[in-house]
C-alpha cells in the first residue's frame, strides 16, 4: 500500500505513519509544522518531509489512500486535490477501523483513564506473550511506537477518545470502532468548544454503547454515576454489562496493595488507578487471561508517561507529574498523592490550558477540586488564551472558581519556579498537572 497522511506531524498521525512503515507499507507525508518529538522520531524512520508545508502536486492517482489529520483545514491544497482525483480518504480513526476489521476490537472510552487503563492491557497482554495490536495515547514503557498494526494479531487494543475525526467528519473518533468490548471508564464534561452543554457530551457515549458489536460487552465503571446512568440506560439486550468498583486495597510502607493471599503490590498507587486496573482485569478476562495471569503481570505495571509518573525523589521529598486537567481527575490524583504519602505535606500545581479549562463558562466546575493539597497553585499562559482566541482572563476570576481561599494564581511560570525554589521542602511532595508542559519548565529542575 501506499498511504499519504496530510498533517503527519501529530502526535497521533505520526505514530500511525510509522506503524504502516514498520508493517512494509510506502509512506509520505506533508504538515506545514513538526515539533519534537514528532520530527526526531519520524526523521529516524526516514519518514520527515523534506520540506514544511502543503504540496499538492505530490497527490497523484498512484497513491492508494488518504489520511486526513484533525491539523489540516477542510480547505487544504492537498486534500482538495485528493478530493478532485477520487482518492480514498480515511481519518485517522477509520484507517484504524480499516486494519482491524478481522479483529476483536477491545475500546476503552472515557473522559478520563483512557491511556493507563489501554496500557495496563497492553502491559498483561504482552506479559501473558498475547499478541496484539493497539493504538495508545502515551508512550509506553517497552513498546517502539504508539500504534502497532500487523497482519498476524487477532486482538486491537484502542484507546477511544471522543474528540471529533476530522476537518471533513464531525463524529467522535471513538464511535468509528465498533468494538466487541468496550470500556467506559468515567464521564465528566469536556470539549466545550464541541459539545456546547454536558447533556450533548453524555449522548456520544450512549451512542458509543450502541455501536457495540451483535453480542459484544460493557465493562463499566459503577462508581460513576453518569456512567451507571448511561449504561443502564441502554436497552441493547445482546451485550453483556460488567459494571466493576474499586477493589479491596491496603497502603504500607508506600506500597499499594491488591488485598489477597498472598498481597499483591502495585507500582501504581490511588483509587483511580485501582478502577483502571479492574477495568483492564475485565477486558482481559475476555480474551482468556485469568486472573492469576493478570496479577503476575499487573504487578510490575509501573504507570504510563505523565500518569502520576516519578519525575525526580529524594529522601523526604519527590516531584510527580501528572496528565490531569479535568475536575475530576484533579481530585482523583491529589487525593491519590496524600494517601500514599500521609506524612508529607503536598504543593499542587495544574496548568489551565484546555480549551476548557480556559473558558469563564467552565471555570466553575473547578470549584473545591484542589481543597485537599496543602498548597494549591494554578498557572495559565495568556499566550494559550490568545492561541485559542479566548477572552482573557483574570488571576481574580480563577481564584474565584476554584472556592479556595488559599489558592495561588500564576500567569508568569519564571516566577511561579523562583517562588517554588524558595520554599522549604522538606517532608513535601510537589505534584505538577498538565495537558501542556508549563511553557516548557523543566520539572526536574524545580527542587
Amino acid at each position: 500500500m501506499r498511504v499519504h497522511f496530510i498533517a503527519i506531524g501529530g502526535a497521533a498521525m505520526h505514530n500511525l505513519a510509522i506503524a504502516l512503515h514498520l508493517k512494509g507499507d510506502e509512506v509520505t507525508g506533508s504538515d506545514d509544522e513538526i515539533f519534537d518529538p514528532a520530527k526526531s522520531r519520524l526523521q529516524r524512520y526516514g519518514l520527515l518531509p523534506e520540506a514544511v508545508g502543503w504540496h499538492p502536486e505530490r497527490i497523484t492517482s498512484e497513491i492508494d489512500a488518504v489520511v486526513l489529520g484533525m491539523h489540516a483545514r477542510i480547505d487544504n491544497p492537498e486534500l482538495q486535490r485528493a478530493q478532485e482525483l477520487g482518492l480514498r480518504i480515511y481519518s485517522y480513526p477509520e484507517y484504524l477501523y480499516e486494519q482491524s476489521k478481522s479483529k476483536l476490537r477491545i475500546v476503552v472510552g472515557g473522559s478520563h483513564g483512557k491511556t493507563t487503563t489501554t496500557a495496563m492491557i497492553l502491559h498483561v497482554l504482552a506479559h501473558c506473550g498475547i499478541e496484539a495490536d493497539y493504538m495508545v495515547g502515551a508512550q509506553l514503557a517497552g513498546f517502539e511506537v504508539m500504534v502497532r498494526l500487523s497482519d498476524t494479531a487477532k486482538v486491537m487494543v484502542i484507546e477511544g477518545d471522543e474528540y471529533l475525526t476530522s476537518p471533513i467528519d464531525r463524529r467522535p473518533k471513538f464511535h468509528l470502532y465498533k468494538p466487541h468490548v468496550a470500556i467506559i471508564t468515567g464521564i465528566e464534561w469536556d470539549h466545550i468548544n464541541v459539545f456546547p452543554t454536558f447533556g450533548i457530551y453524555r449522548e456520544q457515549f450512549a451512542k458509543f454503547i450502541n455501536l457495540i458489536e451483535p453480542s459484544g460487552t460493557l465493562i463499566y465503571c459503577n462508581e460513576d454515576n453518569e456512567v451507571r446512568f448511561v449504561a443502564e440506560s441502554c436497552g441493547r439486550g445482546d451485550i453483556a454489562k460488567l459494571p466493576y468498583e474499586t477493589p479491596a486495597y491496603h497502603v504500607s510502607e508506600g506500597i499499594t496493595c491488591l488485598e489477597g493471599e498472598p498481597p499483591i503490590p502495585l507500582r501504581v498507587f490511588g483509587r483511580h488507578n485501582l478502577l483502571n486496573l479492574t477495568a483492564a482485569r475485565l477486558a482481559c478476562r475476555q480474551i482468556g487471561v485469568d486472573d492469576a495471569a493478570f496479577n503476575a503481570a499487573i504487578s510490575s505495571f509501573a504507570g504510563a508517561t505523565k500518569r502520576l509518573e516519578l519525575v525526580k525523589a529524594g529522601e523526604t521529598t519527590a516531584v510527580y507529574k501528572d496528565f490531569a486537567h479535568a475536575p475530576s481527575k484533579l481530585r482523583a490524583t491529589i487525593a491519590a498523592m496524600k494517601e500514599q504519602f500521609p506524612n508529607r505535606k503536598l504543593v499542587a500545581c495544574m496548568e489551565l490550558h484546555t480549551f476548557s479549562s480556559l473558558s469563564v463558562e467552565f471555570l466553575s466546575q473547578y470549584a473545591g477540586t484542589m481543597d485537599k493539597a496543602d498548597v494549591p497553585i494554578v498557572f495559565y499562559s495568556r499566550h494559550a488564551l490568545q492561541l485559542k482566541r479566548l477572552p482573557e482572563l483574570s488571576p481574580a476570576q480563577v481564584k474565584a472558581a476554584f472556592a479556595n481561599e488559599s489558592l495561588r494564581v500564576y500567569t508568569d511560570s519564571s516566577q511561579m519556579v523562583r517562588d517554588l525554589r524558595d520554599r522549604e521542602w522538606s517532608n513535601t511532595n510537589l505534584l505538577m498537572m498538565s495537558s501542556g508542559n508549563f511553557d516548557g519548565i523543566d520539572l526536574a529542575t524545580i527542587i
